[in-house]
């Protein structure tokens, strides 16, 4: 059934007056949306549950970016928040529990033997990077993945408007799983490249000994080795990639699942680079201490250690994995989609002619799981909320809309059956 569209438009109308795109995070804007289809605002969430401000419910994939691991409005965390609120937030010196929670990320990250705490993964990634220059006395920074808005690395991508060419060129992009894209970008660069910085996993899986090939090639030259965990840490691991995969990095970011929605991140690495912050290198935030947010950290990793959580997602998102591309296969839609990834965060991957078809079968997939009630980007970030019964159901409801797309493959009219604009990428495809 259509859902009540009345109070989702209102509200969009009024925030484009005042906030650019309408929102403050790309994935999050209508842009993201088949438009005029999708909610535009949500008024509450509980669980793996959403609720938009006409009040139509929605089954939750998205979770806040993956912030969300425990479920919305988890209690113990609520919790653990309220009672560190009645002693105060914000202080004037460092609180204990800054130290606290530092221990426990040191006993479980692998290369975790300080920490510095700020409130996301754009921070982080930046000190990294800029720690990493200064330890070196380099310039250069090889990236694989995405890191954030800041300039050493946006300014690498089509949206650098605004970035200066200077910046632009310390910045050296190279593709996953290539390792002999990156040793050229090592011959090419001899001496100057201060860091490799990379999403460890994201939906392709590492090729055997990749990961591990990575790290020796960067200490070979001189370089140190970024683990972007700001997706992976405390979701495919508590330790995160580093831990699964066995490879240890020197520094490593972290951030989203970390405090189960609740703003903070954390660089974490060695001792003998991090010490580097006490003195030479700034890296300084009025709220990285905020102290309910690190109570959140708590009774997240409590509950996810208590309730082996890691292993419940792994569980879960098998699962639902297995059960697509089952249906995919059945359908005989794999040539056009396939569900990839390791399952505690797999997407959808959609395949076509040319660009436009590819954006056309999301966006068509899109508008048929919301109007069945599935708030999903094309991926699926489980939490602990999500139940055995609320993947069957997906399924049920995937079945019927596999169907409607192979038919539209078929007869060749998948643009035609939209019901708005169809999503537009936050990065043009090259």
């Amino acid at each position: 059934m259509p859902h009540m569209r009345e109070r989702s438009e209102a509200w969009l109308h009024r925030s484009e007056r005042v906030i650019p795109g309408g929102a403050q995070t790309f994935s999050k804007s209508p842009r993201s949306f088949v438009q005029g289809v999708a909610p535009n605002f949500l008024a509450r969430a509980r669980g793996a549950y959403a609720w938009d401000v006409d009040g139509s419910r929605y089954l939750d994939y998205i979770m806040g970016l993956g912030a969300v691991i425990l479920g919305h409005a988890d209690p113990e965390v609520l919790e653990a928040v309220r009672a560190q609120m009645e002693k105060g937030i914000s202080f004037s010196l460092p609180h204990p529990i800054e130290v606290e929670v530092a221990e426990r990320l040191v006993r479980l990250i692998p290369c975790a033997e300080m920490v510095r705490f700020a409130k996301n993964g754009s921070d982080v990634t930046s000190a990294a990077v800029r720690l990493a220059r200064a330890f070196t006395g380099r310039e250069k920074i090889a990236c694989c993945g995405y890191h954030g808005w800041q300039d050493w690395y946006i300014g690498a991508t089509e949206r650098h408007r605004g970035v200066p060419d200077a910046v632009r060129r310390l910045t050296l992009p190279f593709p996953y799983n290539d390792l002999d894209a990156l040793s050229r970008l090592f011959r090419e660069h001899r001496g100057e490249i201060a860091a490799v910085i990379m999403e460890p996993v994201m939906f392709d899986p590492p090729s055997p000994g990749y990961l591990h090939d990575v790290h020796e090639l960067c200490h070979r030259h001189g370089a140190l080795l970024i683990f972007d965990e700001v997706v992976t840490g405390c979701r495919i691991a508590l330790g995160g990639a580093q831990a699964y995969f066995g490879v240890t990095p020197d520094l490593a970011c972290f951030g989203k699942a970390l405090a189960n929605g609740f703003p903070l991140a954390a660089l974490v690495g060695r001792a003998d680079l991090m010490r580097l912050f006490a003195e030479e290198v700034f890296f300084s935030t009025t709220h990285g201490g905020e102290t309910a947010s690190l109570a959140a950290c708590q009774a997240t990793l409590t509950k996810l250690e208590r309730e082996e959580g890691i292993a419940r997602l792994w569980h879960l998102g098998a699962h639902l994995k297995d059960g697509v591309n089952r249906l995919l296969t059945e359908r005989q839609l794999t040539d056009v989609i396939t569900c990839v990834g390791m399952p505690p965060f797999t997407a959808l991957r959609f395949r076509g002619r040319d660009h436009e078809e590819q954006l056309a079968l999301r966006s068509l997939f899109q508008q048929e799981a919301l109007a069945r009630g599935i708030l999903t980007l094309g991926f699926h970030m489980l939490s602990l909320a999500h139940t055995e019964s609320d993947i069957q159901w997906t399924l049920t409801q995937y079945a019927e809309i596999f169907d409607l797309i192979a038919d539209a493959v078929r007869r060749g009219d998948v643009t035609a059956r939209l019901k708005g604009p169809p999503i537009r990428p936050i990065f043009r495809q090259a």
